[in-house]
């Protein structure tokens, strides 16, 4: 899951509100045809965080809304309904902690489907750019796989990935945000042809095991 911490422009802020309270998100992924929410970073008081945060998980879920701008400093184009997407209930957790500057609170919403050893086949993935996203992809996938996944065929994973459907870009801010949807068999299928055709490699010094050798660290 994303770790470094990124610089933030005021303009990228968003304000998200729901259960009647409102915080800053500095950062959020999307999907803009479901208006499932993803992921999501925000700032303010303790209270409001935790209000957004149950008000999102309560079944049924009460309405959210993400604002372009901070609050009271909206900007024109930016209004986008959200709620928790069905296939991740039961999957997230938040990371609240005090801000040692302003006195306020940072909340770390997501779903554990963006972690990297969580056990579902399907998986969120966050980047902190497009550059980082193939190599990411690629242990996330590695992990996931049954076949072993040469660290050499990142690239052709990630564009595969895209070209299948199989890995779709979420609407986000702050962070780069991927939903994807592996299908093990038409990847043994396309490895195969790939393989035979010579367009992918198989190292000498592939062993085996490789593939699994981030697992137990």
């Amino acid at each position: 899951m994303l770790a470094a911490d990124a610089a933030i422009n005021p303009d990228d802020l968003y304000t998200i509100s729901a259960g009647g309270f409102s915080a800053t998100a500095d950062a959020f992924a999307r999907d803009p045809d479901s208006e499932g929410l993803w992921f999501l970073s925000m700032v303010g008081a303790q209270s409001a965080l935790k209000a957004i945060w149950a008000a999102l998980l309560k079944r049924p879920p009460e309405s959210a809304h993400l604002l372009a701008g901070t609050d009271g400093l909206a900007l024109s184009g930016g209004f986008h309904r959200c709620g928790i997407p069905g296939e991740t209930i039961g999957t997230w957790t938040t990371k609240i902690a005090r801000l040692p500057v302003s006195g306020g609170f940072h909340a770390l919403v997501y779903t554990r489907m963006a972690e990297y050893a969580f056990e579902r086949d399907a998986f969120l993935l966050l980047a902190p750019g497009e550059a980082e996203a193939p190599a990411l992809h690629h242990r996330f996938l590695d992990r996931r796989s049954p076949l072993p996944l040469h660290r050499s065929w990142a690239e052709w994973l990630w564009r595969r990935g895209l070209a299948k459907g199989e890995i779709a870009p979420l609407q986000s801010a702050g962070v780069r945000a991927w939903r994807c949807t592996p299908d093990p068999e038409a990847l043994r299928e396309d490895l195969s042809v790939a393989v035979g055709s010579g367009l992918l490699k198989l190292p000498r010094e592939h062993a085996p095991n490789e593939h699994k050798e981030g697992a137990s660290r």
